[in-house]
């Protein structure tokens, strides 16, 4: 995604835009179609995100990890038009912007509910990556209050930097076209550094259980059939982020971003498929689809940063260096390193396979690029890390980031809803005492 600026044609932020002209007003009406109707698919994302996650869970707390993932959506919604765009796209600071959408005011006069509705999706996005990292054992009161301090503050602060015209990533030379930093790199600190303070399920690690015994979901075609619409929904994620469709030459180049989105994805999934099937991830000699897809996702997510100015071959020469970046980290860092390994990726391969730098000859520009991304790697990862810590310190200070142990052998789908997901015999444990055997078969751990 380019800066605010270069969205106006399709906002009629500028004052030049005349209603009374035929042609503008159409150009701005097609303009604005191609935003909502990207934004509504990557609503779906949503879906993606909650399907995933709750075949990713043990089946006694699929109704909770579905709740906070619609939540999600809402949560966002009211805090990003309160103050989230403002801070995003208000003018006024290189740092953050000033209060001129404060509670959605200003949208109607500069005629940018369209814009609105795009960054909205990416906020809520951006929030949403958090909650499979703490899944099972997070308090629905501090899910509350990290999905509204995330989408209302520390992702438009960086959107901020990044995608406004006085933003100073963006004038330092930063490029991020759909958000492989901005929203997925961000999303992976956040979730990492919740994961941490939160610390693991019960039992995760017990010496009891074998170190290469994973806690496995409950449902593997309900995770495969999330990660799917993920990759419907990352087609109208970096599509959209072009912002218009009516200049010369737009169509082919949004069609361009969706060849290498789905390329991406393609480089990604090829190869973690096939170091699972020679042993190297997973299970020996085994042709995995979990690690297949996750390997999809990270490739997507590397693609972003540079969709629209890589090459084909380029897009999935990126997907299959993601690949092994998601094999290869720690499997206990699932959430980061699909999300902030691919992202870190992305910005930093991107910037080098762009076909207007090493493609062209042109390394000095190379060099550059991967100086100002850096620079925003780290500066993203600084911003989200440290607020994160503040959030999800202050919510452990409290005794409000956990739930109970009890709660959690029991599961929250009883304990915080009464709603259990699936009929049938209880999920929960009356005698907790060696929580370890108990949590041995009906353990997971988030693939995504």
């Amino acid at each position: 995604m380019e800066v605010l600026s270069r969205n106006d044609s399709s906002s009629a932020s500028n004052a030049s835009f005349k209603r009374e002209d035929p042609l503008v007003d159409f150009k701005r009406n097609v303009d604005d179609f191609f935003l909502i109707t990207n934004s509504i698919v990557i609503c779906l994302m949503q879906c993606g995100f909650a399907c995933l996650e709750a075949g990713s869970v043990r089946a006694k707390n699929a109704t909770n990890i579905m709740m906070k993932n619609m939540m999600d959506m809402f949560i966002c919604g009211a805090c990003y038009w309160l103050i989230g765009y403002s801070l995003a796209f208000g003018t006024g600071s290189p740092l953050v912007g000033i209060g001129d959408y404060v509670a959605g005011r200003g949208l109607a006069a500069g005629a940018l509910f369209s814009h609105w509705f795009f960054q909205f999706t990416f906020a809520a996005t951006a929030a949403t990556i958090v909650s499979g990292a703490v899944a099972e054992r997070c308090t629905f009161a501090s899910y509350l209050t990290y999905s509204a301090v995330i989408s209302g503050i520390v992702y438009p602060v960086a959107s901020h930097w990044a995608w406004s015209d006085e933003g100073w990533l963006s004038k330092l030379g930063y490029k991020d076209f759909a958000g492989s930093g901005v929203v997925h790199l961000l999303g992976g600190v956040c979730a990492f550094v919740g994961a941490l303070l939160l610390g693991p399920r019960t039992g995760r690690f017990d010496n009891k259980t074998p170190q290469n015994e994973t806690f496995a979901g409950h449902s593997t075609p309900l995770v495969g059939v999330g990660a799917m619409i993920l990759f419907t929904g990352f087609l109208a994620f970096n599509g959209g982020s072009l912002g218009h469709i009516s200049h010369h030459g737009d169509g082919e180049l949004v069609a361009k971003v969706l060849a290498n989105t789905a390329l991406g994805g393609a480089g990604g999934a090829l190869v973690t498929m096939a170091l699972g099937r020679a042993g190297l991830a997973g299970q020996a000699g085994k042709w995995s689809f979990l690690i297949s897809l996750n390997g999809a996702l990270t490739g997507m997510v590397s693609v972003c940063a540079s969709a629209d100015q890589l090459q084909l071959w380029a897009s999935i020469f990126l997907g299959a260096i993601a690949g092994p970046i998601y094999c290869f980290v720690s499997q206990a860092l699932v959430r980061f390193k699909v999300h902030g390994g691919g992202g870190v990726w992305g910005l930093l391969g991107g910037a080098i396979l762009r076909s207007d730098t090493v493609v062209a000859g042109d390394f000095g520009l190379a060099g550059l690029l991967i100086g100002y991304n850096l620079v925003g790697v780290l500066a993203i990862a600084a911003w989200a890390g440290g607020t994160c810590c503040i959030l999800f310190g202050l919510l452990r200070r409290g005794n409000l980031l956990r739930v109970s142990q009890e709660e959690e052998l029991e599961g929250m789908d009883r304990t915080k809803h009464s709603e259990p997901a699936y009929p049938g015999p209880p999920w929960h444990v009356k005698n907790n005492a060696n929580a370890g055997e108990v949590f041995r078969n009906q353990a997971f751990v988030s693939e995504e």
